[in-house]
């Protein structure tokens, strides 16, 4: 996957959805924003004057790598899922219009802020994250049964919606048959193997869910956005997923937030289950990280790509560790000394921190000036760290293979057949994912901030 964007600019809205937009909602377009956030499909805020004076405040998505790109889960398929939603009674803003190519939904502009952590007062938190669970909960109660969304597939047993999902994820993941990656491989085979006897009857989950994707105002929720990865499934896959953007942005106590879903929903919490699509969510994001990086772009948000692919990717580990009962291993990892280019590192990054940042009023440049202190932060690391990382990894590498490869790469793509043929015990895989992901973890350290320290909090 890709966000490589073939016409106009990233801050620019193509002609032809400027005439959509403005026949869509029976009007002139006024203004359009391109917002922060929204990953490979852009958000925009959208103002459009009626004849009569009146201005619509109106949110657009907009895909513009969707006709250049395979992806199931599509803009068109994502606006179905709004729709029934919406009839069925959630908080989920009321579509406008759909637009197939390019791919965009127009939908109404509900008021409210995204980042839960920005929150002060406890109480506001508390209320916020409470009212959430209630929606999370109702959710869950619809029976699929009644949901019309002709774009997901037909209804059946929830383990064959599993392997389904396994099906198409792991097909994206192969789009690029010889750009291989040894965790996903043992990821993907681990999750086929071992996917749950005792699960719920299908729900229609959001995936993704939890803080950052939904609209909160004073105590209450007042939407819930991002539904992209929307599928039917057992209703922990939703809890494993909520768990999962709590590390990002920490969501109280959660254990108490999961008796709160329980009383609301009648499902109980099944903390086994959980654990299995903890695996799964973290499999996903490592996968769609994986297809940015071979085909990246150098206009997207390369800053928040490279912290949060660290953090995904240790948190993969993680997860597989849990869920399989193993023990991950302290190891230290070797240092090394400043060097000459640390002033020229240092003198950027205050440039961006004292002087483009707070000068700066448009939200989506102060976003992409801080990605560039990430990568600054990294590269400085990387500078100092990355040629003795590189040593301790091919000694690794030459423990699993039997022999020192040329390169790190070579390494890894070596390993890949020993996954596939399980040639090699998912103890000794398991201590080298380990090992590398905290390397990696380390050269985004700085980076990072408190994201490099954070874990998936409690189930009890």
């Amino acid at each position: 996957m890709s966000d490589e964007q073939p016409t106009s600019t990233e801050l620019t809205l193509p002609e032809a959805v400027v005439r959509w937009v403005e026949a869509t909602a029976g009007g002139v377009l006024a203004e359009a924003r391109r917002m922060p956030g929204g990953g490979r499909r852009e958000a925009w805020f959208v103002d459009v004057k009626r004849a009569n004076g009146k201005t619509d405040a109106l949110f657009l998505r907009l895909d513009r790598g969707a006709s250049v790109r395979a992806d199931e889960y599509d803009t068109v398929r994502e606006a179905q899922i709004y729709q029934a939603l919406h009839a069925a009674g959630m908080l989920v803003p009321r579509v406008v219009g759909v637009l197939s190519s390019p791919q965009a939904v127009l939908s109404e502009r509900v008021s409210g802020e995204t980042w839960f952590s920005r929150i002060r007062d406890p109480k506001q938190q508390l209320a916020v994250a409470q009212d959430f669970m209630r929606w999370l909960a109702k959710l869950h109660r619809i029976d699929a049964r009644t949901l019309e969304i002709p774009a997901l597939p037909k209804l059946v047993d929830t383990a064959t919606h599993v392997r389904e999902e396994l099906d198409a994820w792991e097909a994206t993941y192969r789009i690029e048959p010889d750009v291989t990656d040894p965790l996903i491989e043992f990821a993907l085979a681990w999750l086929r193997r071992n996917i749950p006897r005792d699960l719920a009857p299908p729900v229609l989950v959001q995936g993704d869910t939890g803080p950052g994707n939904f609209l909160y105002e004073g105590e209450r929720v007042r939407a819930i956005l991002d539904w992209e990865l929307a599928h039917w499934s057992d209703p922990m896959d939703d809890i494993a997923w909520l768990s999962l953007r709590a590390v990002q942005e920490p969501f109280t106590h959660f254990p108490d937030r999961l008796r709160e879903y329980e009383q609301h929903s009648g499902i109980r919490v099944d903390a086994q289950r959980v654990r299995y699509f903890r695996v799964f969510a973290e499999a996903r994001i490592v996968i769609m990280g994986h297809g940015r990086r071979n085909k990246p772009s150098t206009k997207g948000e390369v800053g928040n790509g490279l912290i949060y692919g660290a953090l995904h990717h240790r948190l993969l580990v993680e997860t597989l560790a849990d869920v399989m009962g193993a023990k991950l291993e302290r190891f230290a990892l070797p240092d090394a000394p400043a060097r000459e280019h640390t002033f020229f590192f240092d003198a950027a990054l205050a440039q961006i921190r004292d002087v483009i940042v707070p000068r700066s009023t448009d939200p989506f440049v102060v976003l992409r000036a801080k990605g560039l202190a990430r990568i600054l932060k990294y590269l400085q690391d990387c500078d100092r760290l990355a040629g003795v990382f590189e040593q301790q990894e091919l000694g690794d590498l030459a423990e699993l293979l039997g022999e020192r490869p040329a390169s790190i790469e070579a390494g890894r793509a070596a390993l890949v057949p020993l996954v596939r043929e399980r040639a090699r015990t998912d103890e000794q895989l398991l201590r080298y994912f380990h090992r590398w992901t905290t390397r990696r973890t380390a050269l985004a350290a700085s980076a990072s901030g408190v994201l490099a320290e954070r874990h998936y909090p409690p189930l009890a």
